[in-house]
Formats: structure tokens, sequence, C-alpha cells
């Protein structure tokens, strides 16, 4: 083991490890994204299903629910420029450039329709997508989607200490986030409730510093910026998009509060929300088994609109 994994326990080592070799690296331009493409394990030819994730993290967050996401569908998953096991090239990480990738990655697989869950910044990454389905441009379809746990609706988040300091710095890379400090603002967003092994915590780390991504916090998380400068685009189309919604939201976040769902409910009352009480910021870690049921049941083609 080298750099950081020398400090980690050997358990959240593999846990990485692991992860990593069951993706493989996209070339895009000069570029990679890492990218995880698992086939259904009984397959009902239902649309593949594509996970994006959030802030400050990466696609390691579902791995807690990913077999049950793909008893009946094909997942696929990618890492975010500027996150996780991705490249993370001297650029502006604007949430256009994100969209950019997921549609590179859509174009390799061959995606050509697709249901779509997203968490944190996926949900804003997601509503750029929606808005460029709406605009005719977008090279899939979206047939159905879940929403998770993320502030489409900027002016009622209520940011952390630590987001609003990584805001305020400029774009140079920085060594202001180190591993304890990163741990512990992870874990402020979980729900007291939420019982999260220090393995897990180790593991995201791991995946942030990789290429010194967490030098880079100050620089990817400028998405809040793009929301701020562009929300009627990306929630709009997250309330107009004509394909079947879904929320599926932890009641205890303490970013993206729970209040939103209902926002969400006026401005799209065929919305289908299902809140899960005791846990936060990141229900897919923090109670996997009733987010994957929740997700699963939001996904059925049998449910209403």
């Amino acid at each position: 083991m080298a750099g950081s994994e020398q400090a980690m326990p050997e358990s959240a080592v593999l846990a990485v490890r692991e992860w990593e070799a069951r993706g493989r690296r996209l070339a895009i331009d000069d570029r990679w994204a890492w990218v995880l493409d698992v086939p259904a394990l009984d397959d009902r030819g239902l649309d593949p299903l594509l996970v994006l994730h959030g802030f400050p993290s990466c696609s390691f967050d579902w791995r807690h629910v990913l077999d049950a996401l793909r008893a009946q569908r094909r997942v696929v998953a990618v890492d975010f420029l500027g996150f996780g096991l991705s490249a993370k090239p001297d650029v502006r990480y604007s949430m256009r450039l994100q969209a950019d990738v997921v549609e590179a990655v859509a174009r390799d697989l061959g995606l050509t329709s697709v249901a779509l869950l997203t968490h944190d910044m996926g949900d804003t990454v997601g509503g750029e997508l929606l808005a460029r389905s709406l605009e005719g441009t977008l090279p899939f379809a979206v047939t159905r989607r879940v929403l998770t746990n993320g502030s489409i609706y900027i002016d009622m988040a209520q940011l952390t200490t630590g987001q609003q300091l990584l805001l305020s710095l400029d774009d140079a890379p920085t060594d202001l986030v180190q591993a304890d400090g990163f741990k512990a603002g992870l874990a402020g967003t979980f729900s007291s409730n939420s019982d999260i092994s220090p393995d897990e915590l180790d593991a995201q780390w791991l995946l942030a510093e990789r290429n010194d991504g967490h030098r880079l916090l100050p620089r990817t998380i400028r998405y809040i910026e793009d929301r701020r400068a562009e929300e009627r685009r990306f929630t709009g189309a997250i309330e107009t998009h004509p394909s079947p919604l879904a929320v599926v939201w932890g009641a205890d976040d303490p970013i993206a509060v729970v209040a939103m769902t209902d926002e969400l409910s006026r401005a799209r009352a065929d919305t289908h929300v299902t809140i899960l009480d005791g846990v936060g910021h990141y229900p897919m870690i923090e109670a996997p088994d009733r987010f994957a049921a929740a997700v699963t049941a939001a996904l059925s083609p049998a449910t209403p609109n």
C-alpha cells in the first residue's frame, strides 16, 4: 500500500480496490471517467438504470444497494470528473461539463433509453440532462426517475460551515482539507440515528483524495454557484419533464431539508414521495435496505404516475 492507504485500515483499502476493479476507465477527449456497468441479475427487459452521485463523494455511495437495484435492470454508474476514480483535470467543473460526461458514457454504452436515479449534485446534473431532453438535444430518453436528497431549491439549503468555507476560497488547489476534517464533515450529514462504520468514512476519504481530488474541493463545489445561477433551468426541468417522478428522501438531512419535497410536490402534484425517517443526507448508505426497496418500488412500471 502507498500514500494515504498506509494510514487506513486494510478493510477500507480493499473495499476501494474491489470497487475499482468492477469498473473501467472510459476515455473522453484527453480525460477519463470511471464507469461501472453491471447487468441485471434477472433481466426483465426494463430500461437500464443510470445513477448519478453527489458532492463530495462518488459512485462508491451506491455499492450497498447495487445488487438490489440490479435485480431486474442493468445499472450504469459514473464518477463525475473531479470525483472518485475519474480524472481530476485543471478545468472548471460545471454542471454542463458533467452532463457532457454522462452523454459520452451513454454513447459509449449504447444507451438509448434510461431510468434515472440521482443524489445531491447528481440531481443538478440530472436537471441539466432533463433540460436537454426538453430541448430535444439529449441523445437518449429518460423514461422514469427517482430524486434523492439534493438541494434542488438552493435558497432552502442549510449549507454547512465547511461548504461555506470551501465556497469562500479561490480555485487554487489547497491542502486545507485533510482526512479527519473530511470524514467529520461527511459524518455530520448523516442522521444521529445512523450507525456508520469507520471503514465507510475511511474509504470515502481514499476516493476523495485519489489523484489529489481533495485539493480541488474549492473548485468542485462550484456546482452550488451553477445551481444558483441556473436554478430555473435545472429545477424547472425536474418539475416539468414528462417522465414519472418519484422522490426518496432522508428526513433528517441537515442540508437538503425535507421541506424541499413539499415544495417539489406543490410544483409537481403527481410526484410520488417516500420519506425515510431516521435517515440523513445519504440514505443509500445509512438505510440501504429501506432505500433500495423504495427506489425499486418507485421505478416499477406498475407504480402509478
